[in-house]
């Protein structure tokens, strides 16, 4: 049966598997003869409406052409997904961009972000990410701020697992000094941080004010890494909502933004000295 709301990863699937055919020249009617199935097959294919088998994976790169194993081999294994991640417990519940950033992050094999008002999603407290919700226009109600709150806590289950993804949080000095819920719930925050900093697979760095100016500075950015560099995902919080990018040159320009903007930031050691000392003021 069709999907009635795909979700981001299963439109990126189907997007994947448009971009295949585009590259090799086929518009959809040549691709659905060369497959033995009606055109409409692979239109709702690409835009994530139907499910898709490992043959048919195989079967349409075959076709294509395409010949990167580890690009097909990593498909299949989308393809392949087939029981629903925690998050589904929150569909109809909370936006269907909460829980696709939640999927996002799951399915990641490195992530590096860039904060420049908050403390990253992934670090939060549970104390400052309510302090943080509860600043949301329209005001949430209580049944919302507690259905986020447990969805965003949840979403921090990603570094404690058996294979925790490397990630780098790169945070503006701004964000360390905003102290959302007033000073004792900041100082938690920053303890929480240094922490985290401690683990194996987190790096904490912080861009100082004597920086300056740097690249994209009035946003924040999400970067994930997929088994293969085609799968890579841009992640953005707008005034609109989430947006999720992931055109090669979206990906390249992203990933010279958060090179550069990495070159300013402090090194993790000198990071932990300078979060010591905003929390001391506290």
């Amino acid at each position: 049966m069709p999907r009635t709301a795909p979700t981001a990863r299963q439109r990126r699937l189907g997007t994947e598997l448009r971009k295949m055919r585009e590259h090799a020249g086929m518009n959809v009617a040549q691709a659905a003869q060369q497959l033995g199935v009606d055109r409409t097959r692979i239109s709702n294919t690409e835009a994530g409406r139907f499910g898709v088998s490992e043959e048919r994976v195989r079967a349409l790169a075959a076709i294509y052409s395409c010949g990167d194993k580890a690009y097909v081999d990593a498909l299949v294994d989308m393809a392949l997904e087939r029981v629903q991640g925690w998050w589904a417990e929150y569909r109809g519940k909370l936006s269907a961009s909460a829980l696709d950033l939640a999927e996002l992050e799951h399915h990641a094999v490195s992530m590096r972000t860039v904060q420049t008002m908050h403390m990253p999603g992934l670090l939060q407290t549970e104390d400052y990410a309510k302090a943080v919700f509860a600043t949301a226009v329209p005001e949430p109600t209580d049944v919302q701020l507690r259905r986020r709150l447990s969805h965003r806590l949840k979403r921090r289950d990603v570094l404690d697992r058996d294979d925790p993804p490397p990630c780098r949080f790169i945070i503006h000095e701004a964000a360390l000094r905003v102290a959302f819920g007033g000073p004792k719930i900041a100082l938690g925050q920053l303890e929480h941080m240094l922490e985290a900093s401690e683990r194996d697979n987190v790096t904490v760095r912080v861009i100082p004010f004597s920086a300056g100016g740097f690249p994209n500075a009035g946003s924040s950015v999400l970067y994930t890494s997929g088994p293969v560099h085609q799968l890579d995902t841009v992640q953005l919080d707008t005034p609109a909502g989430v947006m999720f990018l992931d055109g090669e040159t979206h990906l390249a320009n992203y990933r010279r933004i958060l090179d550069r903007t990495e070159e300013l930031a402090l090194t993790p050691e000198a990071t932990r000295d300078l979060i010591h000392a905003v929390a001391q003021r506290l």
